[in-house]
């Protein structure tokens, strides 16, 4: 069975993230997958017999979607940083179709952070649901519970502890969300919504 290999990122030195913090949460992705091939592993040898380890295959099953996801989402999460930082510009395509939506990139912005501040661990995912052509701000617990279904991710903040409290208190959460999107390269999610959206998304509006 082909194994998932674990990613490497092309990251600069981060404005207000410690090379402490990116280490320890690089070492936690690193886990997902390897936890995920693991997994997978055991999942080969226990349906060699799936009735009599249906108990144990049940597990498994469960742990393996928050093993993956939490691989996913944090290899959508550090490829957001690769490059160097470049804030959105508002006549590029997202931002100006974010704009049409929330009233101004800096509305959409403004409800973004304030869904990473909620309480409880998770994610925030701006999403492009390209049948109706709109953008949704979506709160997933864990890493699996919350996505929405065939959804393209544009953008992906980990409000998971680990993601920040080596440098960050809970109580600076706040100061963690700011550093986020002064080490955004834009132009990575504005590469996803054109993969996604591209021509089609700006004729239709």
């Amino acid at each position: 069975m082909q194994s998932y290999p674990k990613q490497t990122f092309a990251l600069p030195a981060l404005d207000g993230i410690s090379p402490a913090q990116l280490a320890v949460h690089l070492d936690l992705y690193a886990g997902y997958v390897t936890n995920l091939n693991k997994l997978r592993d055991t999942e080969g040898d226990l349906m060699q017999d799936p009735e009599r380890n249906a108990y144990a295959l049940a597990e498994v099953h469960r742990r393996l979607a928050f093993e993956f996801d939490g691989m996913r989402m944090h290899e959508i999460y550090f490829a957001q940083w690769e490059g160097q930082p470049a804030p959105a510009v508002p006549v590029g395509p997202l931002a100006m179709a974010l704009a049409q939506q929330f009233g101004s990139y800096e509305a959409w912005e403004h409800q973004f952070k304030a869904l990473g501040m909620r309480r409880g661990i998770g994610w925030t995912v701006l999403y492009f649901d390209a049948k109706l052509q709109v953008f949704i701000n979506a709160w997933v617990d864990d890493h699996e519970h919350g996505q929405l279904t065939g959804l393209p991710v544009l953008l992906a903040m980990d409000m998971w502890e680990h993601a920040y409290m080596v440098d960050y208190a809970p109580a600076k959460k706040a100061d963690y969300i700011a550093a986020f999107f002064r080490n955004l390269n834009w132009s990575v999610a504005e590469q996803r919504f054109w993969t996604v959206a591209g021509q089609r998304f700006l004729k239709v509006s």
